[in-house]
């Protein structure tokens, strides 16, 4: 009972931990960044210890298989001996002993090609976890520089965004209005002026046209008048 609750509370330990730092990597990127090559670094070394291990391996079966080679050539020499010497006894023997080295040599020898494919499976991994270092360094290296640079645009922003220009810009609104009425007043005198001069204009051209009427009444009379007397002469 009590070790399944020091159980719970170290998950829920680690549960709140875990919120922890993925909350800290996204404020610190660079931490995450860090973390995920530590992690494969970690991997590489591993990896190539065991390379090595397999390196070993493969160096094992070689000794072993070049002695057993050895023993091979040695046993066919002796075989042959035997033979030339009438000895099938001992030349029965040689060949149990060679059949049982010509079995552990192909024993060998595929072991020998086991050991080199995994070798250059690992190798192959090696090269390619070495890249991905290489890979993760650049890319911290690129994003945190675009990191740093929208941060910095961020900050730019807060900062225009404060500047607030709304009273200047009230107070240039009022002199505007105030500029457009003393404008809008000079042209009311200016209307007014014409005005009552069109008014005065008006009045004279009037007067001109009964003036003219008047005259031109004043000559048909003289007109009909001087028509009549020249009838009443003949």
């Amino acid at each position: 009972m009590s070790l399944n609750l020091f159980s719970r509370l170290a998950n829920l330990v680690r549960g709140f931990m875990s919120l922890f730092v993925t909350g800290l990597e996204q404020q610190h990127p660079e931490i995450a960044y860090e973390n995920a090559i530590n992690t494969m670094v970690e991997k590489y070394n591993k990896l190539k210890n065991a390379t090595a291990g397999l390196i070993r391996l493969r160096e094992d079966a070689a000794d072993r298989l070049q002695k057993a080679q050895a023993q091979q050539h040695e046993l066919s020499a002796m075989l042959e001996q035997a033979m030339a010497e009438g000895q099938d006894d001992i030349a029965v023997e040689l060949i149990e002993r060679k059949d049982a080295v010509d079995a552990e040599i192909a024993s060998l020898q595929a072991e020998m090609e086991a050991a080199e494919k995994d070798v250059e499976t690992a190798k192959t991994a090696l090269t390619e976890v070495k890249g991905e270092i290489g890979k993760l360094k650049s890319e911290k290296e690129r994003m945190l520089a675009k990191m740093q640079s929208a941060q910095a645009r961020v900050r730019i922003q807060d900062q225009l965004e404060g500047l607030s220009v709304d009273a200047e810009l009230r107070a240039l609104e009022n002199v505007r209005t105030g500029i457009k009425d003393t404008i809008a007043k000079a042209k009311l005198g200016d209307e007014l002026r014409e005005s009552d001069l069109d008014v005065r204009l008006k009045a004279l051209r009037t007067n001109s046209s009964k003036a003219s009427a008047r005259n031109k009444l004043e000559a048909l009379k003289k007109e009909r008048a001087g028509q009549a007397g020249a009838d009443r002469t003949i």
